[in-house]
């Protein structure tokens, strides 16, 4: 139970300090991006955001569900979506 733990807190500080950076649909916004310009952009932003997050899950030493569960939260706080 207590690693349990360790890793949702983990998840919920990395959330907090990848919200400082903006997501890709805010920058998507800001660039004013439509279409299929939008489409490619966040394609894009994505899996940079998913390889990122893969890294860090591997950096922490996560396995399985933990893994799972934290590049999921990763990739969706990254994206914005």
């Amino acid at each position: 139970m207590r690693i349990i733990l360790a890793v949702i807190m983990s998840v919920c500080l990395t959330g907090a300090s990848l919200a400082a950076d903006m997501s890709c649909s805010a920058t998507a916004k800001d660039k004013k991006l439509a279409g299929a310009a939008l489409k490619s952009f966040m394609t894009k932003c994505e899996k940079d955001a998913s390889a990122k997050c893969d890294a860090d899950a591997k950096a922490k030493n996560l396995h399985g569900a933990a893994q799972t569960s934290f590049t999921k939260k990763c990739v969706k706080d990254a994206s914005g979506v």
